[in-house]
């Protein structure tokens, strides 16, 4: 048998993720593809599979420990025929499988015991990982806080205490705007407190930073759909035999790269010195999906070069699988444009907040029969309400409003969406 160091693979762009779940134990048999540990970044939660079977040696993590791409989580028993070399080639740890239990991290350690989080070193905080993780949901810094627990630790009291007192809980994201001071509602009538689920907790503070940052204007538009809407049906009908749907979406998907290669500005990214655009001349769009525990955004690739039945299954199968909560890092990574449908739903309008860095996002509404004039005669026409979020600072308003009429054209004229 040899040993071999299982480590982080690649996560994008993220960089110090906290481990928040360790899902096996030293002595646990493994197979290719089980679920090791979970990290959670900004925006989801996402498992770091086995990247082969073998029996857990040794974990190398603890709960609240930070990884990047490259970090050794645990350390796996293998055959040894055909894996010596990569155990040698990973960190020599086939040469010394005695440093194993010298770098194991207990996962069964409980959250809640701040004595069995280790000291390590002068300048770090004294907090168990529940109070870290607890710090890190209110955006709380644990380093302003003077910690009571047995020498200097930071207990939940502090963290509690500290909130009360200067009513910090979110600042840190605030960019310096007071918070609404916190009232006691139950001295009005019944309440009931229930927790954001993690996909809310996760999007809320990068929602909150793309609208402080980002100066948004909204415009709105409409289109026809009467003749887009009987193809899709027809097409939607026989799909539905084979297991997927063709919704509005995959078209609203193949408009937006149209309108996009007409007004480019909309498919790219402010220099991190604001004195540039990043023209993106891909087009990898993030739909917007309804899942159990709140919105996830999935990025669909390459949708200039896939027709709407191969758009429309990629849909369907991918906004399963968020509904299941299986989201991988590349699932979320690299759009350059947004939108985001309440056609299943109603309204008549709304501003969908932009994706920072991305500098638009389209959102589409329920369509309904209105009376349009043809120049001679009402007739009852299928209207789509439309509107598009941008950053003011990138798009202009005649920008806007010409890459917006030009996706409610190209939804009127179905030969442009399938030729």
């Amino acid at each position: 048998m040899a040993l071999v160091d299982v480590k982080v693979p690649n996560i994008g762009d993220f960089q110090d993720v906290p481990v928040i779940d360790i899902q096996v134990k030293p002595g646990d048999l493994v197979k290719a593809d089980d679920p090791l540990i979970t990290l959670e970044s900004d925006k989801a939660a996402m498992d770091v599979p086995a990247p082969r079977a073998g029996k857990v040696a040794a974990i190398l993590v603890g709960i609240g420990d930070k990884v990047s791409e490259g970090s050794a989580i645990l350390r796996l028993e293998v055959p040894a025929p055909d894996s010596v070399a990569e155990g040698q080639g990973a960190s020599g740890a086939a040469d010394k499988p005695e440093q194993a239990t010298h770098l194991q991290s207990s996962p069964a350690r409980p959250e809640n015991d701040a004595s069995l989080m280790p000291a390590r070193g002068p300048g770090d905080l004294h907090a168990s990982p529940s109070v870290r993780r607890i710090a890190r949901e209110l955006d709380v810094d644990l380093s302003k806080i003077a910690g009571t627990g047995e020498k200097g630790r930071i207990t939940k009291d502090d963290v509690k205490r500290h909130i009360a007192r200067s009513g910090e809980a979110g600042a840190g994201s605030s960019a310096g705007i007071p918070e609404i001071p916190p009232q006691d509602f139950a001295k009005y009538g019944p309440i009931e407190t229930r927790p954001l689920s993690r996909i809310k907790r996760l999007s809320g503070p990068h929602l909150h930073r793309a609208w402080l940052n980002v100066p948004h204007v909204t415009n709105s538009d409409e289109a026809d759909i009467s003749d887009l809407e009987a193809y899709r049906r027809i097409h939607d009908e026989v799909a539905k035999t084979k297991g997927y749907r063709v919704t509005l979406v995959a078209f609203l998907m193949k408009a937006c790269v149209s309108a996009l290669k007409e007004h480019p500005e909309l498919n790219s990214s402010l220099a991190p010195a604001k004195d540039a655009l990043i023209f993106k001349r891909y087009y990898n769009f993030g739909i917007a999906v309804d899942t159990p525990d709140g919105l996830v955004v999935p990025v669909i690739r390459d949708v200039d070069r896939k027709g709407i039945l191969e758009l429309s299954q990629e849909l369907t199968a991918v906004s399963a699988r968020m509904r299941k909560g299986q989201i991988a890092p590349a699932d979320i990574q690299g759009g350059t444009f947004s939108i985001s449908s309440l056609g299943g739903i109603g309204g008549t309008n709304f501003t969908p907040i932009v994706n920072a860095p991305e500098v638009a996002i389209l959102g589409a509404l329920r369509a309904s029969m209105k009376p349009v004039w043809d120049g001679s005669t009402f007739q009852p026409r299928l209207m789509l309400p439309l509107c598009v979020s941008y950053d003011h600072r990138a798009v202009d308003g005649a920008l806007a409003a010409r890459f917006l009429r030009k996706v409610a054209d190209t939804l009127g004229d179905v030969r442009q969406l399938v030729l």
